[in-house]
């Protein structure tokens, strides 16, 4: 089956831009008492369940032969297709939400016979819409990205996540951290996956690392970052970072100091 992938991203972009309208009015007087724990500081809230049925609703409209895999599970039990998947989180940093911290995102991504092939992180609360298409390219708000093309780890600024849950790997992980804050110009943790891939992708920061990823984390912001000329990895060796849980993603100038510094710690 022919589609029109480009026309699909900006459909799905508009999708995303007037869900977000949604979660923008929601913040200004969200009630913090109807936060539900999923697991040990894992958040969700009638928001993100909303937000998804809202996305789901409409990518049926878009797609209606697609499955889903959603963090949330409003459209059923995840369902792969031969062809077409919807990978979404309908709101990736739902802990900065509730405590209105200002970063956070929709991130949409379509599988298409198991390549990505469509990405939307819309970031709400700039109104920025990153959007890429396989083998079209990446965009910010309809203008062109692409990585830095900054040469070493020493003048690069580094995106990472804290883990949440499964702390058994947190001895190796802070040795990973320290080693990126002695030899970068920095480590920030922004507290959305998808906005750190989107802000590699627009040059913002050289490289993001994270493990204890889930598919909609990092789905879309994956193909953001190799649609505007950098790499994805995981830890340790290529793999499988949409749904081997770890992501190494850079400029690709600094991808092999990355790897090397996680390497040193991480079994």
């Amino acid at each position: 089956m022919t589609r029109n992938f480009t026309q699909l991203s900006l459909d799905l972009a508009a999708l995303c831009r007037n869900t977000a309208l949604f979660i923008r009015q929601e913040a200004a007087s969200f009630d913090r008492s109807k936060i539900e724990q999923k697991g040990l500081h894992d958040l969700v809230s009638y928001v993100d369940q909303e937000t998804e049925r809202r996305l789901v609703a409409g990518l049926r409209e878009l797609l209606p032969e697609a499955g889903f895999i959603t963090e949330e599970g409003t459209a059923g039990p995840d369902s792969h297709t031969e062809d077409f998947t919807w990978i979404i989180d309908p709101l990736d940093g739902t802990t900065n939400f509730v405590h209105s911290l200002p970063v956070y995102s929709i991130s949409v991504a379509l599988l298409y016979q198991k390549e990505l092939v469509v990405g939307v992180v819309h970031e709400v609360n700039r109104e920025e819409s990153f959007r890429a298409v396989r083998g079209g390219g990446a965009f910010c708000n309809d203008l062109p990205i692409r990585v830095t093309d900054i040469a070493d780890l020493g003048s690069s600024l580094i995106a990472t996540g804290f883990p949440y849950k499964d702390f058994g790997k947190m001895s190796a992980y802070l040795q990973v951290l320290g080693a990126f804050m002695s030899r970068s110009h920095g480590v920030r943790r922004l507290g959305s996956a998808a906005v750190d891939l989107a802000y590699v992708a627009a040059g913002r920061c050289e490289g993001f690392f994270e493990f204890n990823l889930n598919s909609y984390d990092v789905a879309a912001g994956i193909l953001l970052v190799r649609e505007a000329g950098g790499h994805v990895t995981q830890f340790l060796e290529d793999g499988d970072p949409l749904f081997g849980r770890e992501v190494v993603a850079s400029n690709g100038h600094v991808h092999a100091e990355m790897q090397q510094a996680i390497g040193e710690f991480w079994q």
